[in-house]
């Protein structure tokens, strides 16, 4: 049996990348840069009016000049067609480009207009005051973006202000699920008081969701050796296969023998965790990597996170699943030498609040947890405000530091 470390260092040497490929800014919501983004040119471009107001020279306003002659009126995206003088003013629109000679601008609520000329009513004025000056938020080809990182909606305004109608993302796996049990019905389907519902099912798939990964093969098979069999033969076929049930040690527990008739490599099998002992994960002759993930709700829940997530994390070019140090609110005690994984509420303070559970089991053990907290194998007591490993259910994709 594997440590918890030994285990989560043997994922990550199994990692790869699924790919890379070009797709269109449109479709790149939520993917995962895998190119750097470099400034295309000096942003701003130009010395750019931050209001509508007056331009004027700074040096005809030490000289006590406040009536100005109009030349001009500059709008957006155009350029001025005549040279600033002494005397003289543009009128000017927010996002304008300023003239060279242009250092101040005045905003229009200081301002007194009759026919093209303008009386200007402000105190001491700064150089260049309320104008972005060319290149004051990055020059052409300073770096912008780093790859990895997931396209937000600032992310994709980014890429459009630099020119990129398509970027180079990471692909998504073509995943598999297949649950087990012949105690497992279909939520819409009529129940006896010794079955259950494949709740399992649907909170994989809402948590591959999150990664907009859509499973090419979604299933459930009756514990029979030979139909699951046939089920992992197609399974196999995909990048990530995740199994869910019958992979302890019971008679009925079919998994670790059939992925081993398939040819699959068990990299690892039983970790000293709670829950999630039994978890298995092998890798298959077509490159496909198994999960086969013990039953419980909390137990599927718990491995899911901290085991595929981070493997999910490693293929799209991060070095690790991101977590947390946070201080516990309050003293915890367990009885055993495993990593244990409990659900915690996030206080307003930003410390933990353990939740109370019934095993791995219960179906309501995370309804009111933000996320999974880690107690060390040699830690039998966490002290109140000491800090350990917070591992939140909906984590922001993130460039390490």
């Amino acid at each position: 049996m594997k440590s918890f470390e030994e285990a989560i260092a043997i994922l990550s040497g199994i990692s790869g990348s699924f790919g890379k490929e070009r797709i269109y800014l449109e479709e790149a919501d939520d993917r995962i840069l895998a190119e750097n983004i470099y400034a295309d040119r000096d942003y701003p471009p130009f010395n750019r009016a931050a209001m509508d107001g007056y331009a004027i020279m700074q040096e005809d306003w030490e000289k006590g000049i406040r009536t100005y002659k109009i030349i001009e009126t500059i709008f957006t995206g155009q350029p001025a067609r005549y040279a600033l003088s002494s005397g003289n003013c543009y009128k000017i629109m927010t996002g304008a480009a300023t003239p060279e000679m242009a250092n101040a601008i005045i905003r229009r609520e200081d301002a007194e207009e009759s026919e093209n000329q303008v009386t200007l009513r402000a105190g001491a004025l700064k150089n260049y005051q309320n104008i972005a000056l060319k290149g004051e938020d990055s020059n052409t080809g300073s770096l912008l973006l780093s790859a990895p990182l997931k396209c937000t909606p600032q992310v994709i305004a980014l890429l459009a202000t630099v020119g990129k109608a398509t970027v180079e993302v990471y692909k998504r796996p073509k995943v598999a699920i297949i649950t087990t049990g012949d105690e497992i019905v279909s939520p819409a389907a009529g129940i006896s008081p010794f079955q259950i519902r494949n709740s399992n099912q649907y909170l994989l798939r809402s948590l591959l969701s999150q990664w907009k990964i859509r499973p090419v093969l979604c299933t459930h098979v009756d514990d029979h050796k030979e139909k699951l069999t046939s089920i992992l033969s197609a399974a196999l076929e995909t990048d990530l296969v995740i199994i869910n049930g019958a992979v302890s040690a019971g008679d009925a527990d079919h998994v670790p023998a059939v992925l081993q008739e398939l040819g699959v490599k068990t990299l690892f099998h039983k970790v000293s965790i709670r829950p999630g002992k039994p978890i298995l994960i092998g890798k298959a002759i077509s490159g496909a990597i198994v999960f086969a993930l013990p039953g419980n709700p909390l137990s599927c829940l718990s491995t899911f996170i901290v085991f595929v997530e981070h493997y999910l994390y490693r293929c799209s070019g991060y070095e690790a699943r991101p977590i947390q140090m946070l201080p516990v609110l309050k003293s915890r005690t367990k009885k055993h030498p495993l990593t244990e994984f409990f659900p915690v509420a996030l206080g307003h303070s930003g410390g933990l609040s353990p939740i109370s559970f019934n095993g791995s089991g219960d179906v309501t053990a995370t309804i009111q947890a933000h996320g999974l907290a880690m107690q060390p194998a040699a830690s039998l007591q966490l002290h109140k405000d000491e800090l350990i490993t917070f591992y939140p259910f909906n984590p922001s994709f993130y460039s390490p530091l």
